[in-house]
Formats: C-alpha cells, structure tokens, sequence
C-alpha cells in the first residue's frame, strides 16, 4: 500500500474540534454518531483508530458545569429563595443539556489536539 505524500495546510485544532471535523484536512467529519468516533475521514481518508480520548472529556464536563450549575443554584437560592421543586425544574434539565452539549465540544477538541500532537501511549526507554 502506497502511502499518501500530499502535504495538509495546518488546521486549528481547536476550531475543528469544536465543529466535529477531521483533524487533517479540516472537512470530513470526526464523529458518526453523537459521541461515536467514525471510523476514518469522508475526505482525507484519515485513520481514526488512534483517537482515544478517555475519561477526559468526561472529567473537564463534570468539573466546568458542576462549577457553572451549582454557582448558579446558590446564587438563586441566596437572592430568590425558590422553592425547592422550581429549582429541580430548572436545575436537572439544565444540566442535562449542557453536560450533553459539552461532551461532545470538549471530546472533538481533546482529539484533535491528539492528533495534532502526535500524542500516543508511553513507551518505556531502555537505552538501546
């Protein structure tokens, strides 16, 4: 199998992340589901089987809207005193949506980074 020498202008990683576009060429796109990473570019052909984000994503999302919810809640709480099932109905639904909206963000963004700094499993030196 011949490899493919065509050189690739540099792409934002941050900007492809956030659009779910393939982090070589920019235009295909990077997921085939709502968080289910394609098996290669529509456009470029690229390989995704190195994209492992692991828990990542998931821990920025919990830290970032965990922060941004709960903030929000004591700030309503302290200036508002609603009741409790108002803040349920507003709070739950929220969070659901931003958590969901965010994971796929934060996922798009931390592969593309991977890509774009060749990042991998760590190997051991021996010295040889």
């Amino acid at each position: 199998m011949s490899d493919d020498k065509a050189i690739w202008p540099p792409i934002d990683p941050i900007s492809a992340g956030l659009h779910g576009r393939c982090p070589r060429c920019g235009e295909g796109r990077l997921f085939s589901g709502f968080l289910t990473v394609g098996k290669r570019c529509t456009n470029c052909g690229l390989d995704y089987s190195y994209a492992d984000a692991g828990d990542g994503p998931a821990v920025f999302v919990i830290l970032i809207i965990g922060f941004i919810i709960v903030g929000l809640a004591l700030w309503v709480e302290v200036t508002l005193s609603p009741p409790l099932w108002l803040h349920l109905l507003v709070w739950i639904p929220l969070a659901v949506v931003l958590c969901l909206t965010a994971l796929r963000l934060i996922k798009g963004v931390l592969l593309t980074l991977q890509y774009r700094n060749k990042a991998a499993e760590g190997r051991l030196d021996h010295g040889e």
